[in-house]
């Protein structure tokens, strides 16, 4: 509880008592309750007492974030409903909607682009489509968190849009069918080369097991007889899809994750089962500082099941288990309950003071580029756990994941870190793709390894950069461009795929920029069979 707070509930209690109003503490009750029935009380008092008229929503989300606040906790939260609803949105894999992806562009509701086979596709609304109205009603000025309310709806519903296209005057009126719209976790899913597959996940989502078995057995169809997963700046979702896809991978016997509560008692434990449809593909994974929770828990259980390969950096550290606990008006507060242990009994949590240490990373592993676990163990804090693999092979706990071989990511230079934080990535993208995208589209359809392979970042693109550069005052140094642009456009060409494709992040662009990693990757399958027993 805050000081104003406090004090606002110590001010009521002198009223009480002078007024001979004061509400007794039940004696019989544990000290939580009787801070329970404080802070109703306190809520009560300021509603029938104070001065002001209080909006009761805001001072009880107040409190309730104080609350969560005093906790020693990272993901402890609070989520309002409207809030709670996008995150299930986001992990369930699918909504109800038209299927575009939009901005407010001076004012007015732009088309940036329709999702593939989506409704508004399916319909011909376009890239740089201006909708000026939504079932009649105008849209000119519509706030950004204001479309989804009212674009999504029930299923097989119909929405009425007014469109304003580029080179025509007149206004159209598009209806579209609402359907389900598929948000699917696996981002990336093509052949590398002849034999060997890559499929990207960027979270684990409600339907992200399922993806990659049908991405899989896609690819097999096309040859394919080695996979690199990719887990990199994967910050986690689902425990149970973790420990599906895990248990594709892992035949039958195995532990593969298991969770302990706060008396270091094992809560859960989370075995391999004779429903793996993916046992005998020698793997290699990728992963990074950005791995996290279920991507640890995947990478940790393939390490120290002696599985496959783990390349790239340390992951990020997230051992702790999220409950959702539902409040009375369909608000949400998460909290953590357990945590998570890989099979050989590593702890996943990194260590951490307080709060502030944790989100500054504090307790992690850094390794030189080309370690690998041997190098790991001698070169990390000597009080760091040892632990053994199912082959005997000593790995290192005490927070991350430590990868079998480390591979630095390439680092960035002056002129991008400035483009970077003038925002000028995005920008420039929505700008190019508004004039460009359904060329582009149209070209590449929904072949996302023909646009990597034969897309070229052009003068048309690099000069849209520099202008808004320029508008700006961030300073295209040519100088820094020689020495960058390798890695410059490949993010620009990355930026592209991800307004193409509607990746609402940038996970699979850093993946595509740290080029280092995915090469090493390929040298080391003769190695992840041997070790596998393939």
């Amino acid at each position: 509880m805050n000081k104003r707070l406090w004090l606002t509930a110590a001010a009521f209690l002198v009223l009480g008592v002078t007024g001979g109003v004061l509400l007794q503490p039940a004696t019989s009750q544990d000290e939580w309750s009787l801070q329970a029935y404080k802070l109703n009380d306190v809520l009560q008092y300021i509603s029938q007492y104070h001065v002001d008229k209080n909006d009761a929503v805001k001072v009880g989300e107040s409190a309730v974030r104080g609350a969560l606040d005093q906790l020693n906790d990272p993901y402890a939260d609070y989520l309002p409903a409207k809030q709670k609803e996008n995150f299930d949105d986001a992990f369930r894999g699918n909504y109800f909607g038209i299927g575009i992806r939009f901005g407010i562009l001076k004012d007015t509701l732009t088309v940036i682009t329709p999702l593939f086979d989506g409704p508004s596709e399916k319909v011909g609304l376009l890239c740089g489509d201006k909708i000026v109205k939504i079932n009649g009603e105008n849209a000119v000025g519509i706030k950004q968190d204001s479309v989804p309310r009212k674009l999504k709806g029930p299923l097989g519903t119909k929405v009425v849009v007014t469109v304003k296209r580029i080179g025509s005057d007149k206004l159209m009126d598009i209806e579209i069918t609402r359907s389900q719209i598929n948000t699917p976790a696996l981002v990336a899913c093509y052949m590398i080369d002849k034999e060997t597959g890559y499929i990207f996940i960027d979270r684990f989502a409600a339907t992200t097991t399922q993806d990659v078995v049908e991405g899989v057995k896609n690819l097999k169809k096309q040859g394919m007889k080695r996979l690199v997963l990719d887990l990199r700046n994967n910050p986690g979702g689902y425990l149970d899809q973790a420990w599906r896809l895990a248990d594709e991978f892992i035949k039958a016997g195995s532990t593969l994750v298991y969770t302990k509560d706060r008396s270091e008692q094992i809560r859960e434990s989370y075995p391999s089962t004779a429903a793996g449809n993916l046992e005998d593909l020698p793997l290699v994974v990728l992963v990074n500082g950005g791995s996290a929770s279920a991507s640890e828990i995947v990478s940790g259980a393939i390490q120290d099941l002696d599985r496959g390969i783990v390349v790239g950096e340390t992951t990020f550290g997230k051992g702790l288990v999220q409950q959702f606990f539902p409040l009375r008006d369909g608000s949400s507060i998460k909290l953590t309950t357990a945590k998570y242990y890989t099979p050989s009994g590593r702890l996943i949590q990194r260590a951490f003071k307080d709060k502030k240490s944790y989100n500054a990373q504090d307790g992690r592993i850094d390794l030189q580029e080309g370690a690998n676990f041997e190098h790991a163990r001698e070169n990390a804090d000597s009080s760091r756990p040892t632990f053994k693999t199912a082959n005997g092979r000593k790995v290192v706990g005490g927070g991350g994941i430590v990868p079998d071989y480390v591979v630095k990511s390439d680092t960035v230079g002056k002129l991008y870190q400035s483009l970077a934080r003038g925002g000028v990535f995005p920008e420039a993208t929505q700008e190019y793709i508004l004039k460009h995208g359904n060329d582009i589209r149209k070209k590449y359809g929904k072949d996302l390894k023909a646009f990597l392979t034969g897309y070229k970042v052009d003068d048309t693109l690099l000069n849209t950069y520099k202008e808004l550069a320029k508008e700006k005052k961030v300073e295209w140094n040519a100088d820094q461009w020689d020495k960058e642009e390798a890695i410059l456009r490949t993010t620009m060409k990355g930026m592209v795929a991800s307004f193409i494709w509607n990746w609402q992040d940038s996970a699979f662009i850093i993946a595509l920029i740290q080029n280092k990693q995915l090469e090493k990757a390929l040298t080391l399958f003769p190695e992840a069979s041997k070790m596998a027993k393939l």
